[in-house]
């Protein structure tokens, strides 16, 4: 640690210790110092002015001073051994060149230095005991003579340097020499404990403050009862203004305050700008080391005291600075005039006075109402000149401290940020923004920033290369932001406007430079990643572009995003994925929205920006099936609940299931199908809506109780009333929109509204009785069967109105089942009210089964049964969805197999009697010809024209379903027990896909054998058998294709083909079930069926396929 430099400030001081001869520094009176002190402090000038860095350097030197002459005087205190201090003391080169010196010495070098900074810091290291110790000479210096202003102010510094504590911001950078310091004087006190008991001599206090037996530890006691008897060397106001603002701070962080008493951003600055402005009037130059101090003081000034008293009563208190006022006010020093605005310590004593003040009238205690009345009249008779401070000197302040990132900046870069005068400085307030970024990464600051420029860009002058350059600054400030924090600012933004810095007239440069970021990042977004099976990288790359320009016009990312949605293909996906990671934009919506609102607002505006955003595109395009599809699939992913990016549990949907059916379906969904969504569209919506699980099971009712359900339920039995006759010729001018898709749809959206609304009334049944008996009496204008589908919501208030006629067939309770006189259900028509019973639900068909009036033992009966059963199935199969039609095959399967239908089976497509046994087939055979004969009644001359072409193309499709069923249970009697079972891909009817041998484990006995086997396994059917039912099928599916008119139905030669396929597969597996010659024969008798097609493309394919399947048996 020694240096030459070191060198030269041990001779300054050998030199001074010389001066005092015959005396020395040991013994030197403090009235001596300005004698021989000189060469000292020359020496430490000398030194700092010749290093390269002159202000650190001066303290640096001053501290390292200071330490080796107050370790010299602890080091003699303890006395310490030589040879243990040169091993363990760092100190010892420095202080052993050291003329051996006393506290005078000490003292004064403080004070000559204007170290009491220094001083105090390194008193903080030191136990409360030490402390007080040395404080104690101190004062005791200060009071002896002689005793100058200077000694006052030493006395003053380093209270209040106690006071303000260590600085926190450095409490982590001390450095070296005070480390060692501390290290130092703890070895001491460890090796000496007499050290920190051996104080000075004390001035005298009265007997009633303190018992001359035990030693004094309060500080401050010690310091108010020093500035009591020191009170009459004050001769200054400047000094009396500083000693009694210390003093009243000392008493108000002492006692009249708990905690930290927290300033407002604004209280703070202006403290702080009215102390800078005085300190610049002073010609001190603004800088971070001078706005530190100050915020330093402040803090000071607002929290309690680190040395609360120990011994000292709150009474004692205001009884010495009542004393100290009321001697300083008759002494004409607390005089403060004009000239004093300039003054520090006026203005510190203003705030110091106003706190204490402000913290008398917040004690409540009785006690001491003398003292503090009595201080209270002197601090209220007090005159302070008016000190004001510029928003010049508020803004540059507030950017200093953001820009040294000092204490509480980010609650001053939220105060800059906010300050809409402040931006009007423009390259000042741009060049801390732009050069401060990270200070302003925080969301409520962010939102300030952004209230400030939509401010700027509103107002009458306009500066646009600056609005553009500011508007990037906070882009880049935003991208820098958390997910969390930027979906919070993009929430904010669209509360401030949904078209964000575009809410008003803006310069169209700015405008344009937003057109074309905006389209760089969703072209960028849709070349590099709207596959489906976007990584996660991409997909928060596209995250982030998307907030970006959210942020800045959250309305036109949304358009965006709807547009590329919709009309890019596959894009729905991603967009939605993009969506559901900003919640942000979700904005406030419907009641929400309008409870906040002040204005009166379109009907449009209460929507939340994203259905603003998609009407928007339904309204002024007309979409294609496809585009109307991806529509419906964006929506659809947008309602499906997603854990939020906040963190948190709840699942929460972007788009609301009620927001949907509310914006998009109810005002679109009418019975006439006219709208800017067809109803199509519109019920697909709901159904999607009605399938999203969101609601919590806690909350009631249902979310759908707010979107008028028992209207929605009537229009919605409309349509499906309207579907009951679809393929009647609609009024001239008018589209038939209705497919039997829609009618299953409807079916389905229609049951499970109604669930959900019949458990609601079931809840509260007093609550719903009115809309209930009003949806129940809409109900007489449609279709009967439209009741059942509503059963759900009236449950058992109202019975089953069904035409008389079906009372005359079934037996039904009259409790719960009553008749309806309609005039097309005459006589007769009792079955046709059956079979659509039958065809409504599973329920309701089970019930119809069960309660069929027919009398199986009389032959008359079953007879007539079967033949109005034929009428009625071809009366009611046109109008059957697939679902209705399943059922009523499944009626049609269960009637034969309990031979309650009687269908006689005739071998009109064979010339000789085959000796198989077909009972196991029984049921596929005579269904089959029942659907012929009910095909060729449908097909006859007296019906022909009753169907459209997309009736007559439904009824292809629903007879082509039945084949399939039949086939699927012919084949499923075809597995063998010892071999794996016959595959047929039913995917692609053209194609076949047979098991080989090899993998099916095919038993190639001989055929002898095999038969044998055969005959003594009643449960497996031969080969020759499914042979003949599947021959008979495609005979049967043949006669009807070209029965029907047009010929051409495509889903009856998907049928033929997957026969035949079916057909040459069994022939595969079972090799002897055909002999040559009846294989040929079958050839030729499926191609003389075949000739009779009108469509030679269909009728060539057929050959071809029935060439095949002989050659393959062959």
């Amino acid at each position: 640690m020694m240096s030459k430099d070191w060198a030269v400030l041990q001779g300054a001081f050998l030199l001074a210790d010389k001066l005092c001869l015959p005396s020395s520094l040991s013994s030197l009176q403090k009235a001596d110092w300005s004698k021989v002190g000189n060469p000292v402090l020359d020496a430490v000038k000398e030194i700092s002015r010749l290093n390269e860095n002159p202000s650190s350097s001066t303290v640096g030197w001053i501290k390292k001073t200071v330490c080796a002459v107050w370790l010299k005087l602890l080091c003699r205190e303890a006395g310490e051994d030589v040879e243990t201090s040169w091993r363990e003391n760092p100190f010892f080169s420095l202080q052993n060149g050291l003329p051996e010196v006393n506290h005078v010495v000490l003292l004064e070098v403080v004070k000559s230095l204007e170290a009491a900074q220094i001083f105090a810091r390194l008193l903080l290291y030191l136990p409360q005991s030490q402390i007080c110790t040395e404080l104690d000479r101190l004062v005791q210096h200060v009071r002896s003579s002689p005793a100058t202003q200077d000694d006052v102010r030493l006395f003053l510094d380093v209270w209040w340097e106690l006071w303000k504590g260590r600085d926190e911001k450095k409490a982590g950078e001390e450095d070296n020499v005070e480390k060692m310091f501390a290290g130092q004087f703890a070895r001491l006190s460890s090796e000496s404990p007499g050290l920190t008991q051996q104080a000075a001599k004390r001035f005298k206090l009265d007997p009633a403050d303190l018992p001359a037996s035990s030693p004094n530890n309060d500080v401050l006691q010690i310091l108010l009862q020093a500035l009591k008897e020191i009170k009459h060397l004050i001769p200054t106001t400047d000094l009396c203004l500083q000693a009694l603002s210390i003093s009243l701070d000392a008493l108000y962080t002492a006692f009249l305050i708990e905690q930290a008493v927290v300033l407002p951003t604004k209280d703070k600055l202006s403290v702080l700008s009215k102390a800078v402005s005085i300190r610049e009037k002073n010609s001190d130059k603004l800088s971070p080391e001078l706005i530190q101090e100050a915020q330093r003081d402040l803090h000071a000034s607002h929290t309690p005291s680190q040395f609360q008293p120990s011994r000292m009563k709150f009474g004692d208190a205001l009884k010495i600075i009542t004393g100290l006022v009321e001697f300083w006010k008759n002494s004409g020093l607390l005089k403060v005039c004009e000239s004093s605005a300039s003054s520090r310590s006026a203005f510190k004593l203003e705030q110091s006075v106003q706190r204490v003040l402000t913290g008398l009238h917040a004690t409540e205690e009785a006690d001491n109402m003398t003292e503090k009345n009595s201080l209270r009249d002197l601090l209220v008779s007090l005159a302070f000149p008016a000190i004001e401070s510029t928003a010049d000197v508020n803004s540059r302040v507030t950017a200093m401290i953001i820009s040294h990132h000092l204490d509480d900046y980010q609650d001053f870069a939220m105060l800059f940020a906010s300050e809409m005068s402040w931006a009007s400085c423009s390259e000042h307030w741009m060049d801390c923004l732009e050069k401060n970024q990270a200070a302003f990464q925080h969301p409520d600051t962010l939102i300030k920033l952004t209230s400030t420029l939509m401010s700027k860009l509103q107002g009458e002058s306009t500066d646009v290369s600056q609005c553009r350059k500011l508007m990037k600054v906070l882009a880049d400030i935003f991208s820098a932001l958390s997910s969390q924090d930027k979906n919070k600012v993009v929430a904010a933004m669209l509360r401030l406007s949904s078209r964000g810095f575009f809410g008003r007239s803006v310069p169209s440069p700015v405008t344009d430079g937003f057109e074309q970021e905006l389209n760089m990042a969703f072209n960028c977004i849709i070349q590099g990643g709207g596959g489906v099976a976007a990584s996660q990288s991409n997909l928060n790359s596209a995250v982030s572009l998307v907030a970006r320009v959210a942020y800045q016009n959250p309305e036109a990312a949304l358009r965006s995003c709807c547009h590329s949605a919709v009309f890019n293909k596959s894009a729905f996906s991603l967009m939605a994925k993009i969506l559901q990671q900003l919640p942000g934009l979700r904005g406030q919506r419907g009641r929400e929205y309008a409870a906040q609102s002040d204005e009166e607002e379109s009907v449009d505006e209460l929507n939340s920006p994203l259905c603003r955003c998609l009407l928007e595109i339904i309204n002024t395009k007309s979409l294609s099936a496809n585009e109307k599809e991806q529509f419906l699939k964006f929506l659809s992913l947008l309602m499906m609940p997603v854990v939020s990016v906040e963190g948190g549990e709840r699942n929460e949907s972007f788009l609301p299931p009620q927001e949907v059916v509310n914006i998009f379906v109810l005002p679109h969904l009418s019975s006439t199908g006219r709208g800017s969504l067809d109803s199509e569209l519109s019920v697909k919506l709901l159904h999607a809506a009605l399938c999203v699980d969101v609601q919590d099971e806690a909350s009631s009712p249902h979310w759908v109780m707010d979107c008028s359900p028992f209207p929605l339920l009537y229009v919605l039995a409309q349509l499906q009333n309207q579907t009951l006759r679809c393929w009647e010729q609609p009024p001239e001018g008018d589209v038939n929109h209705w497919s039997m898709d829609t009618k299953e749809l409807l079916v389905s959206v229609l049951t499970m509204l109604g669930q959900l609304v019949g458990a609601e009334v079931s809840a509260a049944p007093s609550r719903w009785s009115r809309p209930l008996f009003w949806l129940y009496n809409k109900m007489e204008e449609l279709d009967w069967t439209v009741r059942f589908h509503l059963k759900p919501v009236w449950r058992e208030h109202f019975k089953n109105e069904v035409p008389s006629a079906l009372l005359a067939v079934c037996d039904l309770p009259e409790q719960e089942w009553s008749g309806l006189d309609l005039p097309q259900y005459g006589p007769g028509t009792g079955l046709l009210a059956w079979m659509e019973c039958c065809s409504v639900s599973d329920s309701l068909q089970s019930t119809m089964l069960a309660r069929l009036s027919l009398d199986r033992r009389r032959p008359d009966h079953v007879s007539m049964f079967s033949k109005g059963l034929l009428v009625a199935l071809s009366q009611t199969l046109p109008w059957c969805s697939l679902s209705q039609w399943s059922r009523l095959l499944s009626v049609l399967k269960e009637l034969i197999t309990s031979n309650r239908l009687h269908v006689p089976f005739s071998l009109e497509y064979v010339d000789y009697l085959p000796l198989l046994d077909l009972r196991k087939f029984s049921c596929e055979l005579r269904l089959s010809v029942l659907l012929l004969r009910v095909l060729q009644l449908l097909c006859g001359s007296s019906c022909s024209d009753w169907l459209s072409g997309d009736g007559w193309a439904h009824v292809g499709r629903l007879y082509a379903h039945a084949v399939r069923d039949m086939m699927t249970s012919v084949r499923a009697k075809l597995h063998l027990p010892s071999s794996g079972a016959l595959n047929v891909s039913t995917a692609d009817p053209s194609c076949t896909s047979v098991t080989s041998p090899k993998d099916s484990v095919m038993d190639v006995r001989p055929a002898e054998d095999q038969m044998k086997v055969e005959e003594g396994e009643g449960e497996r059917a031969p080969g020759q058998e499914v042979l003949f039912v599947l021959s008979q099928l495609f005979c049967h599916v043949q006669h009807i294709q070209v029965m029907m008119p047009g010929g051409q139905s495509e889903p009856l030669f998907l049928s033929c083909l997957e026969i035949l396929s079916h057909y040459e597969a069994v022939m595969a597996a079972f090799p002897n079930s055909s002999s040559a010659l009846e294989s040929e024969n079958t050839r030729h008798f499926f191609s003389t069926i075949t000739a009779n097609l009108e469509n030679e493309e269909m009728k060539a394919v057929l050959r071809q396929k029935i060439a095949q399947l002989v050659s393959s048996a062959a």
